[in-house]
């Protein structure tokens, strides 16, 4: 269309131009498509449809609450400040030539689960794992009734004895 077309039609800027035939068909379109709200796009549901399986139905998150974990900010706090203080020592006693204090009694972190095999100590996710493995590490340990310990496979390579028994018996030679 040229300018004179434009000219010729009455035109109304509604982010774009319109003749006015077509604009009172738009208007109301464009009114009605804007109020309404568009429901949620599922992917799920579009590949679903045709097959066989069953719709999927939203489940809703687990109701159950973990329980909140005490603050031990303070015993935190007075590790830190015990560390510092015997690091403190140590630089001194450097300094001054003297010999360096004992180092101070490892602190235990409340936050880590002690294994019940081992005695070792672990954060929840690695103390799961940890545990499990440690048990049945554990079971395969127990020995029958009479027996204390498993036995050792005997030596059956004699040419590795005499050779150390010769190594043992002469003396070095350069």
């Amino acid at each position: 269309l040229g300018e004179g077309a434009l000219a010729e039609h009455k035109v109304f800027a509604i982010r774009f131009c319109f003749f006015f035939a077509s604009q009172l068909r738009h208007e109301p379109i464009c009114r009605k498509v804007f109020t309404k709200k568009r429901k949620t796009f599922s992917s799920l549901k579009q590949r679903l449809q045709g097959t066989e399986i069953p719709s999927v139905k939203k489940q809703p998150p687990p109701s159950k609450k973990q329980p909140e974990k005490k603050s031990n900010w303070r015993q935190l706090h007075e590790d830190f400040i015990n560390a510092i203080q015997s690091a403190k020592q140590v630089t001194k006693a450097m300094k001054e030539g003297r010999p360096l204090p004992p180092p101070p009694p490892p602190s235990i972190n409340p936050d880590y689960i002690q294994c019940p095999y081992c005695l070792r100590r672990f954060n929840e996710a690695a103390a799961e794992r940890h545990i499990s493995f440690c048990k049945e590490q554990a079971s395969r340990r127990v020995f029958a009734p009479g027996q204390k310990s498993a036995k050792q496979a005997p030596v059956s390579n004699t040419f590795a004895l005499c050779f150390l028994a010769d190594r043992l018996t002469r003396p070095n030679r350069l």
